[in-house]
């Protein structure tokens, strides 16, 4: 997910799924690999980001504790992303860097097919 790294992405995805709002030891037992001290973290970035925000203040057995909702839809952000590729593709430097990066003969031949079906595509538009 573009702008998030994997840890708050995994976090966003346990958010979506749950459809309720969810304390930090939640979102831990969601997910066997998740620590406490990442899901933390994850939660301070993705409020900070306005992925998220406290949805009330609850008791987690006799302490109290924050829980946490996604502002944004799964679809909403998915649509975000996808804009934000759009936005990166149009940019020609983005290619030419990378271009001027490949050795290889036969890659650049595949991806001139690539860009001459596109163009023919196009014109035919």
């Amino acid at each position: 997910m573009l702008g998030l790294t994997r840890r708050q992405a995994e976090v966003m995805n346990i958010l979506w799924e749950a459809q309720k709002p969810m304390i930090a030891s939640e979102i831990v037992k969601a997910k066997e690999d998740l620590n406490i001290n990442t899901v933390q973290a994850a939660l301070r970035s993705l409020i900070k980001k306005e992925y998220i925000e406290v949805a009330e203040i609850v008791y987690s057995g006799t302490v109290l504790t924050r829980s946490y909702r996604p502002l944004v839809e799964r679809e909403e952000f998915a649509d975000d992303v996808e804009q934000g590729i759009k936005n990166m593709l149009r940019k020609e430097t983005l290619f030419a860097h990378y271009i001027d990066e490949i050795d290889d003969s036969d890659i650049l031949q595949k991806l001139e097919a690539v860009i001459d079906k596109r163009k023919r595509e196009l014109e035919e538009e």
